[in-house]
């Protein structure tokens, strides 16, 4: 008997794989008690259309499911069958997450012990490349009536851990299956009952420490997948930190969209400023370079700040910079890799031996315009030419701009409403009212930038005239 408690294996058809907007359309289980075994099925109406190309690989059609109960009917009768049973699914994070979301979406909690077959597979046969359910079934040869329906799919698992158990013995697979499912511990002071109750859907969280101290905000498209894995890691592994510090709550706001929880994320940053978070994510000071043309012949890089500027309304500013040091780090590199005179920018000190000229043109890194060799205009034109590929850019809008996300299951739109690369605020679609008066971030810029290079599916733009804002 490979398990001591009783188990179960699940496999799910739904309308997608997006586990918060799509829905569960079939629910395949065979749960085993020692030496009882027991099989349940049913189709379950999403209450949302079932993409053609979904319905081609599933052969689950709309007019299958429109007759039957939607998950809220079968919920209750569903959750004893599974509740404290070991669940088996080949890509157990998928079955799962969508069965815990569908019951929390009804007010009831699901908590169960996981075993991935795909995983288990890995383990048992490293000698194999693929691990997915149509190549195990051609490698141990089982025989199965259809596929990619949800009672099929789950038969299959059972025949694998059959075969396997013929193939390698018992022993071997219990002892893999230990290997699987050890999970590492999560540190001292962090309750598994907090991060269980996490979703598994897209949102921003926060943990908490001691003293009520924000000790990270993160952001993820499945909040508690990543908020076990951060907790658990030594900080030998992975770019979220490790937490060192006791732990007193986590908490999760869902987002509909991915811009919606990048721009939550930044709020939260600046407004808690999180003990684990990266130190420059928080600063405030931000500044760029612009081009002194009042100095003489020679155009001259100067460091401006936005707190004494408004970046917002400035053209010809070339790079956002955290901090002064950063800029002139970028400029020292720009006229190290472009042969520019670094003395005549005023990145190096000017030797006090008239006529030396400068550090860089001992190395052939200068054309010598601190010597006189290389004109002024050569050099304002070369330095311009350089600067060009980091100049900001301009708002090419002639007004606010607001970014539609939709949730396309419930049908709920939020906006996020720009102007000027500055974020004034998020609300429903027909809302009125915004957080208040722009403020330039480089953050924001960044972000918003690298959206409207590429939105995000199921998003939109919508220009708003300027008496929509609130000021």
């Amino acid at each position: 008997m490979l398990f001591d408690i009783p188990w179960a294996i699940v496999d799910l058809e739904t309308t997608g794989g997006h586990i918060g907007r799509d829905r569960i359309t079939e629910i395949g289980l065979i749960l085993l008690d020692g030496e009882q075994l027991q099989r349940y099925q049913t189709l379950v109406n999403p209450l949302q259309p079932i993409p053609p190309f979904i319905e081609n690989m599933t052969g689950i059609s709309n007019a299958m499911v429109q007759d039957a109960d939607p998950f809220s009917v079968i919920a209750a009768q569903l959750l004893p069958m599974l509740q404290g049973r070991l669940l088996l699914a080949h890509n157990v994070r998928f079955d799962y997450g969508f069965l815990r979301n569908e019951f929390r979406r009804v007010g009831l909690r699901l908590q169960n012990a996981t075993l991935c077959t795909v995983k288990l597979s890995r383990r048992l046969y490293p000698q194999h490349f693929k691990h997915n359910l149509d190549s195990i079934i051609q490698r141990h040869g089982l025989q199965l009536a259809e596929r990619h329906r949800a009672m099929a799919d789950a038969e299959a698992l059972q025949l694998f851990l059959q075969s396997a158990c013929v193939e390698l013995g018992e022993e071997v697979v219990q002892e893999a299956i230990r290997h699987v499912m050890a999970q590492p511990e999560l540190p001292p002071g962090v309750d598994a009952v907090l991060v269980d109750d996490l979703p598994d859907l897209p949102g921003v969280y926060t943990i908490w420490g001691e003293d009520e101290q924000a000790l990270y905000v993160g952001r993820a498209s499945n909040v508690r997948g990543k908020v076990v894995s951060q907790l658990a890691q030594d900080g030998k592994y992975g770019k979220e930190p490790a937490i060192q510090r006791p732990v007193r709550r986590i908490n999760c706001q869902e987002t509909i969209g991915e811009l919606g929880a990048a721009l939550l994320e930044q709020q939260l940053l600046r407004q808690l400023k999180p003990f684990y978070n990266h130190r420059s994510r928080l600063l405030s000071e931000v500044c760029s370079i612009q081009l002194d043309h009042s100095q003489g012949e020679f155009v001259l890089p100067v460091i401006v700040h936005a707190d004494q500027l408004d970046f917002s309304r400035t053209a010809d500013l070339y790079g956002l910079f955290r901090s002064p040091k950063e800029a002139r780090k970028v400029l020292a590199e720009i006229a190290s890799g472009n042969s520019l005179c670094q003395s005549v920018l005023g990145v190096e000190a000017v030797t006090s031996r008239k006529g030396a000229g400068c550090m860089a043109l001992k190395g052939g890194r200068c054309r010598g315009a601190c010597v006189g060799r290389e004109p002024a205009p050569s050099h304002n034109m070369r330095l311009m030419q350089a600067l060009a590929r980091i100049r900001v850019k301009a708002w090419e809008y002639p007004g606010p701009l607001a970014v539609v996300e939709s949730d396309e299951v419930t049908g709920a739109a939020i906006e996020h409403v720009f102007d000027r690369w500055c974020y004034l605020g998020s609300r429903k679609v027909g809302e009125a009212g915004l957080q208040g008066r722009p403020s330039f971030d480089i953050d924001t810029y960044k972000l918003l930038d690298a959206y409207l290079k590429k939105p995000a599916a199921g998003s939109s733009l919508r220009l708003l005239p300027p008496e929509d804002l609130p000021f």
